[in-house]
């Protein structure tokens, strides 16, 4: 695959920044206040907005520890927006730099997340929306044969949705202002809690969260604080999936600024997830397009020179136990001789040693 060329690749960074920054002032106005409020022995810093009724109202914002953060709440009053100039770098990336952009549709839903605050509260958009951001964040051109989706899966930290006392509007009423469609599926292991929504065309929209180390959760939906109304449905490996996320950008429009998991950390994950699809003419379409992610960021990351990267994710998967091998050894087994090659370049192993102690 080719490589990007660095002046898109220096403009992708541009406009993620840019992005961020946008999505920072509309967050949280001049009007307010950055605090610093300690929850657990760390401390958060939360925004404070002045209202008519005379109470503060309080928002997330992220840890203080975290530097990136910190620098952005010292900056908050420098911050300047050009709407123009970022749906110029947008359009140029899709037209000039090989990049790729969400079928509009998803990219609106996403934006109207990120709008009401869903990455603000440190959700993480996964599954192949998520995938098509890597070209920018790789900084080589993907093929966009592995971008194709009909739903739109959003995940997010249970402990943190229990701990950041903030939460979305209602979700429903989130989606329906993009398409009045839009209706709540209760969930089959209990009617009352909602984990996934689907409009008139059956794109779906789901809400997914890590099993928390038991197996007990799974198939089950969690409660969610910080969704809006909405649960999540619980899922195995999703914790390792969505453990420390990238910040990027969405090319939709002038930008979405959204979290999404690391590359390395996608790429295997799709790889055990692939081994554990059903065998049934959609489970095999979804097997394949797993692969086919897997073994592309696989190669990009060898391409770009990351394979230190790409091989403490796979051992750290492989570490966690014989369930895991399992999976990696089966997805492995599956992949392409090209994805195979790549990873094995990456554990500095030969090929028929993949999956293996």
């Amino acid at each position: 695959m080719r490589d990007v060329d660095l002046v898109f690749r220096t403009m992708f960074a541009e406009l993620a920044q840019q992005t961020l920054d946008a999505q920072w002032q509309s967050d949280f106005p001049l009007e307010g206040r950055f605090v610093t409020v300690p929850v657990k022995g760390k401390d958060y810093f939360y925004f404070d907005i002045p209202t008519p009724e005379g109470k503060d109202k309080r928002s997330y914002v992220g840890p203080a520890a975290d530097p990136e953060i910190a620098a952005r709440v010292r900056r908050h009053r420098e911050i300047k927006d050009n709407i123009k100039e970022r749906r110029r770098l947008v359009s140029t990336l899709l037209r000039s730099g090989g990049m790729s952009a969400p079928d509009r549709f998803a990219g609106d839903v996403t934006k109207a997340l990120a709008d009401a605050g869903f990455f603000r509260l440190r959700g993480v958009l996964v599954g192949s929306v998520a995938y098509g951001c890597y070209s920018g964040v790789l900084g080589v051109r993907l093929p966009t044969t592995a971008m194709q989706t009909g739903d739109a899966d959003l995940a997010m930290d249970f402990a943190i949705s229990q701990e950041v006392d903030d939460s979305l509007p209602p979700i429903l009423g989130i989606l329906a202002a993009v398409d009045p469609s839009f209706q709540a599926v209760p969930h089959q292991a209990d009617k009352a809690r909602v984990t996934a929504f689907v409009n008139r065309t059956n794109y779906r929209i789901e809400f997914l969260t890590g099993n928390r180390g038991s197996d007990a959760h799974t198939g089950k939906p969690s409660p969610m604080p910080a969704l809006g109304g909405a649960s999540a449905e619980n899922l195995r490996f999703l914790d390792y999936l969505i453990y420390e996320p990238v910040r990027t950008v969405l090319l939709h429009r002038e930008g979405v600024s959204v979290n999404v998991p690391a590359p390395e950390r996608y790429a295997v994950h799709k790889l055990i997830v692939a081994s554990r699809r059903l065998t049934d003419a959609l489970g095999r379409a979804k097997r394949d397009k797993d692969l086919l992610q897997a073994a592309t960021l696989f190669e990009a990351m060898i391409q770009t020179r990351q394979g230190d990267l790409l091989a403490d994710a796979y051992q750290e998967a492989w570490d966690r136990g014989p369930s895991w091998q399992d999976c990696l050894a089966a997805g492995i087994a599956l992949m392409p001789d090209s994805g195979k090659d790549a990873l094995a370049d990456a554990l500095g192993v030969e090929v028929n040693a993949l999956g293996r102690e």
